[in-house]
């Protein structure tokens, strides 16, 4: 008998690992009933050939934004008609300019397009052509904050609009940062915020639901205590009201049972997953951060191990350090990857999105301070910060 032999013959606590990914859709959606109903009510004109309007969808990391749209695009592709309407899913974490995402939706329709070499300006008319000939095109953007030519984007894509009679290109865009459009030119903002959702974090109950739901789809039956889906879903619940943690949590936990030998899932289980978890989610946080989002995180950090050349000053708490001086350390950091560091506006919108991921906090100079800065401290350990971005900026 093979190792392998061996390890399959062994009765594992888990029925189908696939069901705890946070990449599942399941069957039934809970608690985003009233969600659904909404995205359908945007798309539907779609399928009578009709223009939709553009919809933003806001929401914390975990709240169902993206299974809920999926789920509505599923529906969405069984109704409509060959040629007449189509939905195109884009991660814009993976597609992340207009070109690239042009690309990804127009391949659908020219395969050869995989291959490089088409202009963005032959991309441009292939998506006129396609819509002028009556098709209705929904683009979902996942992450569209993520896009680094947004305004280029979103003007292509309305603009668009004004060279075709019968179909349409229509947005439907997904972000975690309510501010995102802050950054965005007033003609794209007014082009593209034409209808606006909010999910709100799940509750402990509703937590607990959808625990509850994927523990009968994923663990073999009576493998996990009850207490022990309680205590995961009051945990993120406290935490951040995020499902995908919640289900990490139990995966996690199912994982350490199952290696110490148990054949049930238990209270101590989801304790001893906690931490690991939260590594995890850090690290997978960190490492899919966009390059100058990692070389401010890193200034940070090297700054929070040496401490702040200004922490003698009164007012100024443990641990905290100078807008300023993490400015000029990121303009070390840039020259050393060899990139140009972004103007002091960009580097605020990046503290904004590192604090809205809660890998830092910033809060203004009080008294005692002279003149008016942000102070920052970074959320995690800063050493294992550092080995994180050391291994993803340089290779080391």
């Amino acid at each position: 008998m093979t190792s392998f032999d061996k390890m399959l013959s062994e009765t594992s606590i888990f029925k189908d690992l696939s069901v705890l990914s946070p990449h599942y859709v399941p069957k039934d959606l809970p608690y985003r009933d009233q969600q659904m109903h909404e995205i359908r009510t945007v798309v539907t004109p779609a399928l009578r050939g009709q223009r939709p309007r553009n919809l933003i969808i806001y929401g914390k990391t975990g709240t169902g934004k993206t299974c809920t749209t999926k789920k509505v695009m599923d529906e969405f592709i069984i109704n409509a008609k060959p040629g007449s309407a189509s939905m195109h899913y884009v991660n814009c974490r993976i597609y992340n300019s207009r070109y690239r995402i042009l690309q990804k939706v127009l391949k659908g329709y020219m395969p050869e397009l995989e291959k490089a070499g088409f202009g963005l300006p032959f991309l441009y008319e292939k998506l006129i052509e396609i819509a002028s000939a009556g098709e209705q095109i929904v683009v979902v953007l996942d992450e569209i904050d993520m896009v680094k030519d947004l305004d280029d984007l979103v003007y292509t894509m309305t603009r668009s609009n004004d060279e075709v009679k019968r179909g349409g290109v229509s947005i439907i865009g997904i972000s975690n940062k309510l501010n995102f459009k802050d950054s965005l030119d007033p003609r794209s903002r007014s082009s593209l915020y034409e209808t606006e959702m909010i999910f709100q974090p799940y509750t402990a109950e509703q937590l607990k639901k959808i625990l509850e739901q994927r523990v009968g789809e994923g663990f073999a039956a009576g493998v996990v205590d009850p207490s022990a889906i309680n205590l995961s879903a009051a945990i993120t619940s406290q935490e951040s009201g995020d499902a995908r943690y919640a289900l990490k949590l139990l995966n996690k936990a199912g994982e350490i049972a199952q290696q110490q030998g148990r054949k049930k899932v238990s209270d101590i289980d989801v304790e001893s997953a906690r931490k690991k978890v939260e590594l995890d989610l850090i690290v997978e946080t960190i490492s899919t951060l966009p390059e100058m989002h990692q070389l401010v995180l890193y200034a940070i950090a090297t700054l929070s191990g040496s401490g702040s050349k200004y922490s003698r000053l009164g007012g100024v708490e443990t641990g905290f350090l100078f807008s300023g001086e993490v400015y000029e350390e990121y303009e070390r950091a840039c020259k050393a990857a060899r990139k140009r560091p972004r103007s002091s506006r960009w580097y605020k919108e990046y503290l904004n999105d590192l604090e809205t991921l809660g890998l830092i906090i910033t809060t203004p100079s009080g008294k005692g301070v002279r003149g008016q800065t942000t102070l920052i401290r970074i959320e995690p350990d800063h050493e294992s910060v550092l080995a994180i971005l050391k291994k993803s900026l340089f290779g080391s």
